[in-house]
Formats: structure tokens, C-alpha cells, sequence
């Protein structure tokens, strides 16, 4: 059993930052990859990015590359979404997930793949 908990959501201005932090505790494995998933009102849950602990493997759906950067401490079983130049689209509730598999682009687009799943937190982005 793994448990993730979210925090670092907020509300911000356009082109403000926000570093949303996933701690992880339970059984974490280095094999584990973390992903980063959005939903907004009334809109499926899309995939925002991915790491997978071992190597630190990185992805990104197109609309948040050159702004968004994930990044994994495995030391403290957490990984960071440090958000910059954040635009309104972005507001949704944000979650973290988890799963025994290494990341990839599909796996950063497939939230049904992912076993384990925080409570979210909130982003608001006001023009």
C-alpha cells in the first residue's frame, strides 16, 4: 500500500509559479514511477507529467513543456511540480499518482494505469 498526499496548490496570477509537492509513504519502490495529473470542471482527468524514480526519466505533455518541471528526492519519497508562467487554463484540481511500472509517454497519459492516488489539491489561476 502506498500513500500520496499532495500540498503547494494555491491561487495565483497569470504568470505567477506555484511547486506542488507528492509525498509518498508505504511501499515506495525505486522501480516506482510518479506522475502528475489534472482534472478541471466538467473535464477527464489528463496527464501533466511524469518521473520515474529510478533514473529520473522525465516527461511532459506538450502544453506544459518549457513551463512545468518535475522532479523526483527520493531520499525524502517525494517528488515536486514546480509550475511557472502559469496561464488560467491551468487551474484544475492537480494529483499524484503512483505505480510499479517506469514512466513513459504513454504512462504519463494513462491516469487508468496508475494504482495509487493522492486526495489533490487545488490551482487557480486568475488573469
Amino acid at each position: 500500500e502506498v500513500q500520496l498526499v499532495e500540498s503547494g496548490g494555491g491561487s495565483v496570477q497569470a504568470g505567477g509559479s506555484l511547486r506542488l509537492s507528492c509525498a509518498a509513504s508505504g511501499f515506495i519502490f525505486d522501480d516506482d514511477a510518479i506522475g502528475w495529473f489534472r482534472q478541471a470542471p466538467g473535464k477527464e482527468r489528463e496527464g501533466v507529467s511524469c518521473i520515474s524514480r529510478r533514473d529520473g526519466s522525465a516527461y511532459y505533455v506538450d502544453f506544459v513543456k518549457g513551463r512545468f518541471t518535475i522532479s523526483s528526492d527520493n531520499a525524502k519519497n517525494t517528488v515536486y511540480l514546480q509550475m511557472n508562467s502559469l496561464k488560467p487554463e491551468d487551474t484544475a484540481v492537480y494529483y499524484c499518482a503512483a505505480v510499479n511500472l517506469p514512466c513513459s509517454d504513454y504512462m504519463m497519459r494513462s491516469p487508468v494505469e496508475f494504482d495509487y492516488w493522492g486526495q489533490g489539491t487545488q490551482v487557480t489561476v486568475s488573469s
